[in-house]
């Protein structure tokens, strides 16, 4: 089902016909399907899924057409140029994710590109931390996740928190900054 406004022209994406600006001290290329981004913290690239999506560059923005109306391209339109965008801001200003550690006992260390997570099971975890991806331990059993890719960044925070989920008895395990954890009751003693 296409979406028609009130002309009855089919809707075209809200996000994706916004212009990216590209950021100063940002460099973008664009050669056939693929592009590519640097700045001061690193370089990416990123190659168009689809022959129906264009992708045209002035001199300090970036527009994404799509050359079809297939629900397809429409549904590839806003997340190709959302993810163009995230790339200028990820070599610009780079990408961050806080994980708390909460129980007694549990901590966590950097040794190399090794993260050690200690969490009252028999042994220590490690977890092999990816290139381009930085992780250091801030204050109160903080994890702070850090690198140029918003994708790579996400995935890594979420694969270290599924390590011991946040229960919801007395709270322990690993959360996200702004997790709130819903607590449950224990059991009463009549």
């Amino acid at each position: 089902m296409t979406s028609l406004n009130i002309k009855g022209e089919i809707g075209m994406s809200r996000v994706g016909k916004k212009p990216i600006e590209i950021l100063d001290g940002v460099e973008v290329k664009i050669n056939g399907r693929m592009i590519a981004v640097k700045g001061p913290k690193g370089e990416l690239e990123y190659k168009i899924p689809n022959t129906k999506i264009s992708v045209d560059k002035n001199d300090k923005s970036i527009i994404v057409e799509r050359k079809s109306e297939s629900k397809n391209v429409r549904s590839l339109h806003g997340l190709v140029r959302s993810l163009i965008q995230n790339m200028i801001l990820g070599v610009k200003e780079g990408y961050e994710k806080k994980l708390i550690i909460e129980g007694v006992g549990f901590r966590s260390q950097v040794k190399g590109k090794i993260l050690e997570l200690q969490l009252g099971f028999s042994h220590p975890i490690n977890y092999n931390i990816p290139k381009d991806i930085e992780i250091k331990i801030g204050e109160n059993k903080e994890l702070i996740i850090s690198g140029i890719d918003k994708a790579k960044v996400g995935e890594v925070a979420a694969e270290i928190r599924e390590f011991y989920k946040p229960e919801p008895y007395k709270g322990k395990g690993i959360r996200y900054e702004n997790e709130r954890v819903r607590r449950k009751v224990g059991k009463a003693i009549a």
